[in-house]
């Protein structure tokens, strides 16, 4: 079936030549500059493929175990680099779910699995996660979905969008349920790293030998242009697998991305820009947290990981919303929920830095939910 495209990606190619003045709601940390790479960059450098690998630059995958902390419990060979981590979980659902097949997914949740689920003729289960639980997961439902049936579980964590964060002991719980009938456990951790309240959860790919664990440089890192992630996981035949897929698709990564992903991943560098990032995030973050609580026709669930979070509003559509700010006078873009299937409310989000103009937005934002009280 024809891959269709989903409301998220919608909304977005709807809205670039609107040229807004504000964002509220950038889902990455501030983007770093080329020149602070060209101290370790080789100006002789093959603008070729690696030359060394299919999988990705050796030395970039060691890196991505070592960020992962998946070093003890994997190989290099586990790792696949990937054009960032939305192909990565493309290349493992494609080579694993076939028509007729179920997948059990979460609501709010990254919306890729509908959409492939949609284009092989899988049947989707969605688990609503529990708003007044903080968005938590309930288990008990996961496991009542899961049947004979069930090839895949596609989660996130922390979870996008909420940022909710599933700690150790219920990813313990998700293997058991996922080993019961022998399903692929997918976990994209694109927001790992960025951890506000508890520690960064472990890695799927080393707790279950059909664990797969995804995840890029694009959203703590800021560097989404590099278009550079990874799949990592321990069955060598899915790896291969998605190495075949791959070869008609995007064939091989670029170099660029590969070279400046593994010097960003280097401890030095990667401890420094992780730790600015937590702080002007946390920062930032606590200052939405401070707004939202004065503005009576929003609430939320303050992230506990993460850059964005979801807001519900009282009395007013999310899609209404959006369109209205981002319409004359006040030119401030932010995702409705609906991308996520969640109509009555909005995406807020604290990343970009100073470019977002966030404290114009917010007040535009201010501003337009008291016309509309």
């Amino acid at each position: 079936m024809k891959v269709k495209i989903h409301t998220l990606f919608q909304y977005l190619l709807d809205t670039t030549e609107a040229e807004p003045e504000a964002f509220i709601g950038f889902s990455l940390s501030e983007p770093p500059r080329l020149g602070e790479f060209l101290d370790a960059l080789d100006p002789e450098l093959p603008l070729d493929w690696n030359q060394k690998s299919f999988r990705g630059l050796p030395r970039l995958r060691e890196r991505v175990l070592e960020n992962t902390d998946l070093a003890d419990a994997c190989q290099p060979d586990d790792v696949l680099i990937t054009a960032g981590t939305a192909e990565a979980n493309y290349l493992a659902f494609m080579q694993l779910v076939q028509r007729g097949d179920e997948v059990v997914t979460e609501r709010p949740g990254w919306p890729q699995a509908g959409v492939l689920a949609d284009a092989v003729g899988a049947k989707l289960k969605v688990i609503n996660r529990d708003e007044a639980l903080g968005w938590s997961l309930p288990l008990d439902a996961v496991e009542a979905a899961v049947t004979d049936r069930t090839r895949m579980i596609f989660l996130t964590n922390p979870n996008n969008p909420t940022g909710k964060l599933m700690p150790r002991d219920e990813l313990e719980r998700l293997v058991k349920i996922a080993e019961r009938v022998g399903a692929w456990l997918l976990v994209d951790e694109v927001y790992a790293g960025l951890e506000w309240e508890g520690e960064r959860a472990p890695s799927i790919a080393g707790m279950y030998e059909r664990g797969i664990t995804t995840g890029s440089v694009s959203k703590a890192l800021g560097m989404q242009g590099l278009r550079t992630g990874w799949m990592i996981c321990r069955d060598p035949d899915l790896i291969w697998d998605a190495i075949v897929l791959r070869e008609n698709s995007s064939e091989i990564m670029n170099i660029l991305g590969e070279t400046i992903a593994e010097i960003a991943l280097r401890p030095e560098r990667y401890k420094a820009k992780i730790q600015s990032a937590r702080a002007a995030g946390s920062q930032t973050l606590n200052h939405l947290d401070q707004f939202v609580a004065h503005q009576p026709q929003l609430n939320w669930v303050k992230p506990e990981a993460g850059l964005i979070g979801l807001a519900r509003l009282t009395g007013i559509d999310g899609d209404t919303f959006a369109k209205r700010l981002l319409a004359e006078p006040y030119r401030t873009f932010l995702l409705p929920g609906s991308s996520y299937e969640m109509p009555n409310h909005i995406r807020l989000g604290v990343g970009g830095g100073t470019a977002t103009n966030l404290d114009k937005g917010l007040d535009r934002m201010s501003k337009l939910l008291m016309e509309l009280s």
